[in-house]
């Protein structure tokens, strides 16, 4: 009797970025994830259960390596501006392959009420805080808004953004952030 073969949740999360990374979100399937790791649909389905819990799980995997990122640069109690500031920092640190798959992801999702409103919950906890009758936190709220902007331009290939172009447009985003209130013409 043979070893019963035992598999591997981060080698499946591994191959479901594989085929988004070719194939786009769409491509994302239960057995295009079994195809990937030539196994079958049963295997990822005895993993996941379904196609939104796979979905979850890579966006959850995504989010911790995001979290370790924006953690070493905000600190454990961080301040709302601290936050903006971290995001931004994070932002331009992430790795361009997981940030393209990220936003190949989000583009397909954005008809999908049920994901959408954890990402709502998310972009809502990185304004949470700020005293938007300041200056400085209308111009963090600002930065933030930017930095997105920046991202979905680059990742959903609506503009051309090479590395270079991308860290000088977050370079000025952190300084903005750090322009001291009254200095940029508040």
């Amino acid at each position: 009797m043979g070893r019963r073969r035992t598999i591997d949740r981060d080698q499946l999360l591994d191959a479901a970025e594989a085929v988004i990374g070719r194939e786009g979100a769409a491509g994302l399937t239960i057995d295009a994830v079994a195809k990937e790791m030539g196994i079958t649909k049963g295997g990822v389905q005895y993993c996941f259960g379904t196609k939104d819990a796979l979905i979850d799980a890579i966006f959850e995997r995504w989010g911790k390596a995001y979290d370790s990122l924006f953690e070493a640069v905000a600190g454990k109690q961080p301040t709302p501006l601290t936050r903006v500031r971290a995001h931004a920092e994070a932002t331009q640190r992430s790795d361009e392959l997981s940030s393209s798959k990220a936003a190949a992801l989000m583009a397909a999702l954005i008809q999908t009420p049920e994901h959408l409103e954890g990402s709502n919950q998310w972009y809502r906890s990185r304004l949470e805080g700020l005293d938007l009758s300041a200056p400085e936190g209308r111009r963090a709220r600002l930065a933030f808004l930017a930095v997105e902007g920046a991202f979905m331009l680059r990742y959903f290939r609506l503009m051309d953004i090479d590395q270079e172009e991308w860290d000088s447009m977050l370079d000025d985003v952190r300084a903005l952030l750090l322009t001291p209130a009254g200095a940029s013409g508040d």
